[in-house]
């Protein structure tokens, strides 16, 4: 029989082994939690290496993603597709196992990890999700969802922010089937924490609302897995296992010190690694027998084949619960979806209301939620503000959970939100959105990059979007985000000008399949704004000709949201005056940069001088205009005022634009 030491001893080996080869990475947690992962790994995890989408498995994420080499050795070692040659590929061009786990990169891998404490909050979305989903499609007798949502967490995890955040709201919703595992080696990559990380941690999460297990030896096996044992024995918490470890266990000489936490061992500390583990074998070589005990395939096999037979039971036994489950794990659109926002999006045309894009975001959420019972919506503790609610929603509520519900309070953490909002998505059968103002979108900044870099499709509402905040000042009025927010790759930023607009951003992020949304919607209410039904099409291509004049244009107005209006007054202005302009609305600068050279040339001409009208930053503006066109916006913190007066105060207005028209024109 193979030991549990031999089991742990095959990560120390391939670890080690691989960051050696790569001399880069960390091998020192690895190492540390080497006993942890057999007792989690060996003797809990429902997985099956040969599907690892199988709806009802266990979910393992390692939040502190530089011991990357953990997880590659425990997916190579248990069966999936990962061959050793990946691992000796380790932090190199085009692997499967770069430095940190990355999600649609390696197979296995549930969330990419390395932003010290985002795998934490994923791990919140995917065990509301679990829990969620369970109230929702579990039956007496069919329990098809009925998993555990595993999370290594290492203390920097811990000391992030974001960490408060998360582990607050899991204590509040109860979430029983997250156990996250504290890697608690005192150790950073400045050396002992003692310095500077004194928390009593096992209090802070008992005040979370957390069931807390203390003083468990990371290094003994069967102390982890009675840990585990009771932590699945209640069902009213989630839990912290303490888990005391030495960093680099098993090297003779650097275990438990700053040497091996960030840098290969060195090929003499590696030898003597050898020595003092008693291991005989060369390099990224594991003992047939180690292998075939760590072998998970065949285990994987006969619990999904279990869950199989008891779906198809569900499946006779509730049809349409089944059919319904099966669309939203795999993130089908409801079949009645375009066609009810194709008559949606007609009304709101038919309608023309001037009314705030916020509440025309609200009335899309409306419209679209009777095909999309997949939509969880919620806000950073601004839902009369955000507007992300709607009539017949469903509030997640701490003393109900078994009820469940479909609209979350977040309270004031913008950042938690949107990393739970990735865990939902990375879960599957929710499709989240989550509000806030468009100035703290800068809070949640890391884990909105996160979605767009493992390219899922959360959708983000940032409301009070310019100046137009007004009398609440520079603190609340944003700038330079709007910007910055379309400068994040794969991320699609729409702020539109009117009803009509916003419902097309609406459907377009729902239709979105690897690429989040960010939504960029007004305070105040717009003018009346009119669009008639053949430009629904061309709004779809993110920029288009919103009104041309007669005749060749010399000169084009680009513009997006509140300054839209603006633009159609300077060209009316500029019209009277004998001067031909064009006004080019351009929600979306990721869709128009994605259409063919030719439509873009049709909607902005080569030879035809451009302006740009934003109340936010200018250099945005300037791939568009060129350095001879202009670009009327705010280069400098707001003020606070009635938003008339500001706007004035700036020079965002239609006075201005008409300026900027003539100077471009005459060079």
């Amino acid at each position: 029989m193979v030991s549990q030491a031999s089991l742990a001893n095959a990560i120390r080996v391939l670890t080690m082994d691989s960051v050696q080869a790569a001399n880069s990475g960390h091998p020192g947690a690895p190492m540390g939690m080497a006993e942890m992962a057999v007792a989690l790994w060996d003797r809990h995890l429902k997985h099956n290496p040969a599907d690892p989408k199988w709806p009802d498995r266990d979910r393992f994420v390692l939040s502190n993603g530089h011991g990357s080499m953990l997880l590659y050795a425990l997916l190579h070692l248990t069966g999936y597709d990962l061959p050793l040659e990946e691992l000796k590929n380790f932090r190199q061009l085009h692997s499967k196992t770069p430095g940190h786990p990355e999600y649609g990169l390696t197979v296995g891998v549930e969330t990419t990890t390395g932003p010290l404490g985002q795998g934490i909050g994923n791990s919140v979305g995917l065990a509301l999700a679990e829990k969620l989903l369970a109230t929702e499609f579990n039956r007496e007798g069919f329990p098809i969802v009925d998993h555990y949502n595993y999370v290594f967490v290492g203390d920097g995890c811990l000391m992030e922010g974001i960490s408060h955040e998360v582990c607050s709201l899991a204590g509040t919703w109860k979430l029983s089937k997250l156990i996250a595992f504290f890697d608690d080696n005192g150790m950073s990559i400045d050396g002992a924490v003692e310095g500077w990380f004194t928390d009593d941690t096992p209090r802070r999460f008992e005040a979370y609302g957390w069931n807390v297990i203390r003083g468990v030896d990371g290094h003994d096996v069967d102390a982890v897995d009675l840990a585990i044992c009771a932590a699945k024995s209640q069902h009213d918490k989630p839990t912290l296992i303490c888990c005391k470890t030495v960093i680099g266990k098993g090297s003779p000489n650097k275990a438990g010190t700053i040497d091996v936490h960030g840098a290969a061992l060195g090929k003499d500390e590696v030898a003597a690694t050898r020595v003092a583990l008693g291991i005989t074998e060369g390099a990224f070589e594991v003992p047939e027998a180690v292998r075939a005990a760590w072998d998970g395939r065949a285990a994987g096999a006969t619990r999904q084949a279990e869950w199989q037979t008891l779906f198809a039971a569900y499946r006779a036994a509730h049809p349409k619960l089944a059919t319904e489950f099966v669309r939203r794990m795999k993130g089908e659109l409801h079949p009645e979806f375009s066609a009810t926002a194709a008559e949606a999006l007609q009304a709101v045309v038919a309608r023309n209301e001037a009314i705030a894009t916020r509440k025309a975001s609200q009335n899309a959420i409306q419209a679209l939620v009777p095909v999309m019972p997949e939509l969880i919506g919620g806000s950073a503790d601004l839902t009369g503000s955000n507007l992300t609610n709607w009539k017949g929603c469903r509030s997640i509520r701490p003393e109900a959970m078994a009820e469940g519900g479909n609209y979350i309070y977040y309270g004031v953490r913008e950042f938690g939100m949107v990393a739970i909002m990735n865990g939902l998505v990375l879960h599957g059968g929710f499709r989240p959105f989550g509000g806030t103002y468009l100035m703290f979108s800068e809070y949640a900044r890391n884990a909105i990059r996160m979605a767009a870099l493992m390219c899922i499709n959360p959708i983000f509402v940032f409301t009070h979007d310019s100046i137009g905040v007004g009398e609440d000042g520079p603190t609340h009025q944003p700038i330079e985000q709007a910007a910055t927010l379309r400068m994040v790759p794969n991320l699609d930023v729409w702020r539109p000008c009117n009803s009509v607009e916003t419902f097309v951003a609406w459907q377009i992020a729902i239709e979105h399949r690897s690429t989040p949304t960010a939504l960029i919607l007004t305070r105040q209410n717009l003018p009346h704004l009119a669009h008639h039904s053949s430009q629904t099409s061309m709004i779809r291509r993110g920029g288009y000709v919103l009104k041309d004049c007669s005749g060749a244009p010399k000169a084009v107005i680009i513009a997006t949201g509140s300054e839209v209006c603006l633009a159609l007054d300077a060209q009316q202005a500029l019209a009277e005056k004998g001067i031909a302009v064009r006004v080019v609305s351009m929600p979306s600068s990721f869709m128009f940069d994605q259409q063919d050279v030719s439509y873009r040339e049709s909607v902005l001409p080569r030879s035809v001088p451009r302006v740009a009208v934003e109340a936010g930053i200018t250099g945005y503006w300037r791939q568009y205009v060129g350095l001879e066109g202009a670009v009327v916006g705010i280069d400098r913190f707001g003020e606070s005022a009635p938003v008339s007066q500001v706007f004035e105060y700036f020079g965002i207005t239609a006075a201005a634009v008409l300026t900027a028209v003539e100077g471009v024109i005459a060079g």
